[in-house]
């Protein structure tokens, strides 16, 4: 905590914190002579209904820190009094930039539908046989802060709800389509009843996934969110491009060390089984493999429960690639055209950007 407050009589903010931290935090602002100012969160009637462009409970904690740092720095230059003659309420800016703010990667949504049809624009909130949640959570307190917004996001919307697709392929609040479908395509798909919330995890070796992982997955079964099953992917891709229906995956797998992904697994099982599995760690994998990736029938129900097959177990599978991971959802889905997908996608310091070009997604890796 020595690097708190480096620049004397600076303002400084922060939003509540436990006692321990905050006890911190105060002294250092003494020190250093700082006027300390402890921000809370923005309420419903202070932003006026407005939903925030980043979704979260969370995020109401740091809107709150941003307008906070905005009024002060238009204070300092002597803007505030200029513009907004000391009005308590929220400009009108201030609610606009709360409302179009976007973090890709974080609390993110996208609609990757299989389809083959380019011939409309009309994206859906609500619909997709293939729908990406992504976020970058990467401590107990943020996988909690994920696991609420997935559980509160896979709860069925309103099916009013679209938007318009804009012409760069993004789209209002970080919800992107992948391929465009119509109208009655989303209705139609709206009324699958076959819907599976799949996990894609990662996160690196300095992490403590026995806390990370019990962490979300209680926390999604308390809102009565339950993941079907579980795929873990290695931390970096050698590929950034994955175009639907015309992937190109490469066949150089040699030498991709797993045993940490397997890791993952060991403790994934533990936690939905209640029992410590034995999984031989498989370095070597081959292209023309068919058991590179799950059987068809891992994502049934009543698949069978008993042995793996590789490193795949009845409810997780260990994929060597993000590209060939995302390849197989959405070839599941193009071989089970009445179920609909929910992955929710989580890593370490993992993904820095993303979004949908020429028809793929474009992810970018650190």
């Amino acid at each position: 905590m020595s690097s708190l407050f480096l620049k004397p009589k600076v303002p400084a903010f922060t939003v509540p914190q436990p006692p321990e931290a905050m006890g911190v935090i105060l002294e250092r602002a003494k020190e250093c002579m700082v006027p300390l100012e402890v921000t809370e969160p923005l309420d419903c009637k202070q932003i006026k209904g407005l939903k925030l462009g980043l979704s979260g409970d969370h995020q109401f904690y740091n809107a709150a820190l941003a307008v906070s740092l905005c009024r002060c720095w238009l204070q300092k230059t002597g803007n505030w009094e200029k513009k907004y003659q000391n009005d308590s309420n929220l400009p009108d800016e201030f609610m606009r930039g709360l409302s179009n703010a976007h973090f890709s990667g974080r609390a993110q949504i996208v609609y990757a539908s299989t389809s083959n049809s380019h011939c409309s624009e009309i994206v859906s909130k609500n619909c997709g046989e293939l729908i990406f949640y992504l976020d970058g959570a990467h401590s107990p307190e943020s996988m909690e802060a994920c696991a609420k917004w997935f559980s509160n996001a896979v709860e069925i919307p309103s099916k009013s709800s679209f938007e318009v697709q804009k012409e760069d392929g993004s789209s209002e609040n970080g919800h992107i389509l992948h391929k465009g479908n119509t109208l009655g395509q989303f209705e139609k798909s709206f009324k699958r009843v076959d819907i599976l919330k799949i996990l894609l995890f990662n996160c690196l070796d300095v992490r403590n996934p026995h806390i990370l992982l019990p962490r979300l997955v209680n926390t999604c079964a308390s809102s009565g969110v339950h993941f079907s099953r579980a795929l873990f992917v290695p931390n970096m891709s050698k590929y950034s491009k994955v175009v639907s229906g015309a992937s190109v995956i490469s066949s150089d797998l040699h030498g991709i060390d797993l045993s940490w992904q397997i890791n993952l697994q060991r403790i994934w099982e533990k936690i939905t089984h209640g029992k410590e599995i034995t999984v031989p760690i498989e370095k070597d994998f081959k292209i023309d493999s068919k058991e590179i990736v799950p059987p068809p029938e891992f994502l049934n129900d009543n698949a069978p429960s008993g042995g793996h097959s590789h490193n795949c177990f009845a409810s997780s599978a260990v994929i060597p690639s993000l590209p060939l991971a995302i390849k197989w959802l959405q070839d599941c889905v193009k071989e089970h055209p009445s179920t609909r997908l929910q992955v929710t996608k989580t890593w370490m310091v993992l993904a820095s950007y993303n979004h949908l070009a020429n028809g793929g997604i474009l992810l970018s890796w650190c």
